[in-house]
């Protein structure tokens, strides 16, 4: 299992231990991190598994930027994006169905959920879409399988290989900071035989103990310079890693218009990276929990409605921090399945399988996207996924980089959803 979360409250046991394993001991042996990476003292800044064969890093501007965020925990789709032109969507939800009249941006099949008003000028203009109906192309209910295997994304396959990692791998260039996760560890998507970065904030990326003189790099500089072992490879890229990304450290930090949240934080410290153009091309946030198995909430409030509208304000408040950077960034959101169609006697929903994805910013075709498959009303009913969430994925990657399909999700036959012009 490799995952980086922030979450508590937890209502699975399941997804507690997750949790517990990705911020002790068991999550840096079992990712790996000291084996085959460079991790600077209490975590600072990692390197990612390559790092001992990569090229010096340049600050050279990117294209386009992917930032994903997944939504840990198993996120409702059916309360974020709510099909109520499908009758058995009320009639399974009896006390947290959402009424039409609550929804925003209805059209006659589906609309968002009321929390997620801040959202609303960007969807106006055109800027978001939603992917319904999305997920693994088959079933996985368990928290630990199925966010490994989203985030590998190569069915079948035995090698420790993130799609971002082979995004970034087949783009130029041999920067560590092409790849960064926003967080104290870095996820499986971007695990694999390309260098990447992982920091919790902009501040972080340094060398501990460093003075402003800079006579510490000046001594460490002197000691690996000429050291011509990996280790003395590594240590010389993390160097020239941490200057190329100066100018993000120099960018504004905006953090006070966004949400005082774990995903306000993390997009914030997304959006200044970014705004530094330091050659960053993909990042990877996170925001939990999402396990909501008992009391879930109503239309006016609850776990739900706070959930969903942290979401909102904290991607809203993201693109309006992007400045000159905006108009190639692109943001989508995952979960590792979504929830059963009923509601269980607790107020919550169980583990499920169709979800929603949304996609927004540079390049998307707005609105609701879906091949909805109609929703069944028994206790264990499923939203059916009609579309292969690497579908929605591969349109970003071949629009906005480029990228081989082919290379980025092995064995998928690509077929697009339309959702990216």
């Amino acid at each position: 299992m490799t995952t980086n979360t922030t979450t508590s409250g937890f209502c699975c046991d399941e997804y507690a231990a997750m949790h517990r394993a990705a911020h002790g001991p068991a999550s840096v042996s079992r990712r790996g991190l000291l084996g085959g990476a460079l991790a600077l003292a209490g975590t600072t800044t990692v390197l990612g598994s390559s790092v001992v064969t990569a090229s010096p890093a340049r600050a050279e501007s990117a294209s386009s930027v992917l930032v994903v965020v997944s939504l840990r925990g198993a996120a409702d789709g059916l309360s974020l994006v709510v099909p109520h032109g499908d009758p058995a969507y009320a009639a399974a939800r009896p006390t947290i169905a959402i009424p039409r009249e609550s929804l925003l941006v209805p059209d006659g099949f589906f609309g968002l959920h009321p929390a997620m008003d801040d959202l609303l000028p960007l969807w106006n203009e055109g800027k978001v879409a939603a992917v319904h109906a999305t997920g693994l192309p088959v079933a996985n209910r368990s928290h630990f399988a199925a966010m490994e295997e989203m985030e590998d994304a190569d069915p079948g396959s035995s090698a420790r290989v993130g799609w971002l990692n082979r995004l970034v791998g087949g783009t130029p260039g041999g920067s560590p900071l092409q790849g960064f996760s926003v967080g104290s560890t870095i996820p499986t998507s971007l695990v694999g035989p390309t260098s990447a970065m992982s920091a919790g904030s902009v501040g972080d990326v340094q060398l501990p103990g460093d003075d402003s003189e800079g006579r510490r790099r000046a001594s460490l500089g002197i000691l690996w310079n000429r050291e011509r072992s990996t280790l003395g490879k590594s240590m010389r890229t993390t160097f020239d890693a941490i200057s190329a990304f100066g100018p993000a450290k120099s960018a504004e930090d905006h953090r006070s218009t966004y949400p005082g949240t774990g995903l306000g934080r993390s997009l914030s410290t997304a959006a200044q990276i970014i705004r530094g153009d330091v050659g960053v091309e993909v990042i990877t946030v996170d925001q939990g929990d999402w396990d909501m198995h008992t009391d879930m909430g109503t239309v006016g409030g609850g776990w739900m409605r706070n959930n969903a509208g942290d979401l909102a304000s904290s991607m809203a408040a993201f693109f309006a921090d992007l400045g000159t950077q905006r108009d190639k960034v692109t943001l989508v959101t995952l979960s590792e399945f979504g929830r059963r169609v009923a509601e269980n006697d607790s107020g919550g929903t169980d583990h499920g399988y169709g979800n929603v994805m949304f996609v927004a910013g540079a390049g998307v075709r707005p609105g609701y996207h879906a091949r909805w498959p109609g929703l069944a009303t028994g206790y264990e009913a499923d939203l059916t996924v009609t579309t292969d969430y690497r579908q929605v994925l591969a349109d970003v990657v071949s629009r906005r980089f480029g990228a081989s399909v082919a290379s980025v999700f092995p064995g998928l036959k690509y077929q697009s959803t339309g959702v990216m012009a």
